[in-house]
């Protein structure tokens, strides 16, 4: 459980960099609907070197913490403990401070991707596809772990990740099948389709995507659509983006650092799609 409330409480993302962090919008417009008049959220920009510093500079009014790149793996050693979610992939990017002093860490990524298939009509899949083999992809092999049926075919570009993402796959219990990035358009014909790359690597693939695609899941937010995501739309494909999984994620987090729950998952996508809209 969350420390117990005082006069004040405060969370933070951090990460470098974190000025396009839209994690403050979002938790912010949580608490606004939740009535957390004393609550702040805050973003930080901290690199590895300085998270420890960071953690033992925190008072007892810090409720929870938020973490992107590149502290996802970094914070492991400085916890107390971290639950099964984030232990089966390696990944921390939520850490919630107890009432006896001690750092727990989860992964909220993975159960915010499985919700926000969810919320498009997607609750199993017989194969699907995913387009990269970075820390995104791990989460999302943990996420379709639980939703595949059958087989699930990686794209990468080296074999370095290729030897990566079969570690994944036998350490989560899935079938995994590795394939050459340069044959990435053979992935748009799956029934599920997760690109978990940065921005730009998969506009060459739009043009090949089919006929009549079927469901892609595009982890990216901004900038948004993507050219692979406005191209699957037009084709009239279902298409899940990366501001999905942002609320989907947040949602779970202020549920765990506030103890309030269920978080406002309207208000927060709505704060977050102004937000976008104003960039």
């Amino acid at each position: 459980m969350p420390a117990p409330a005082t006069d004040r409480r405060r969370a933070a993302v951090l990460g470098s960099p974190i000025a396009h962090s839209l994690s403050p919008v979002l938790h912010r417009a949580a608490y606004a609907e939740l009535g957390l008049a004393d609550w702040t959220y805050d973003g930080f920009d901290v690199g590895e070197a300085a998270l420890p510093g960071f953690l033992d500079r925190l008072g007892a009014e810090w409720a929870g913490l938020s973490l992107t790149m590149p502290l996802k793996r970094a914070v492991i050693p400085l916890l107390d403990g971290i639950g099964e979610t984030a232990a089966a992939v390696d990944a921390v990017n939520t850490v919630v401070f107890t009432e006896d002093g001690r750092r727990t860490g989860d992964n909220t990524d993975i159960p915010g991707m499985i919700a926000a298939l969810r919320e498009h009509g997607i609750e199993k899949t017989e194969t699907a596809a995913v387009l990269g083999a970075g820390a995104t992809a791990s989460s999302a092999l943990a996420a379709l772990a639980r939703i595949c049926t059958g087989e699930i075919a990686v794209y990468v570009r080296s074999a370095a990740r290729a030897d990566e993402m079969r570690g994944w796959a036998e350490r989560l219990g899935v079938a995994v099948r590795i394939a050459d990035w340069a044959d990435a358009e053979e992935a748009l014909r799956a029934p599920l389709v997760v690109a978990t790359t940065p921005a730009g690597t998969t506009d060459a693939l739009a043009a090949a995507v089919p006929e009549m695609p079927a469901t892609l899941f595009d982890v990216l937010y901004d900038p948004w659509p993507t050219a692979l995501a406005a191209r699957w739309s037009a084709g009239g494909g279902a298409v899940v983006g990366g501001l999905d999984l942002l609320v989907h994620q947040a949602v779970l987090q202020v549920e765990l650092m506030t103890g309030r729950a269920p978080a406002p998952l309207a208000a927060m996508r709505q704060a977050g799609e102004r937000a976008l809209a104003n960039r």
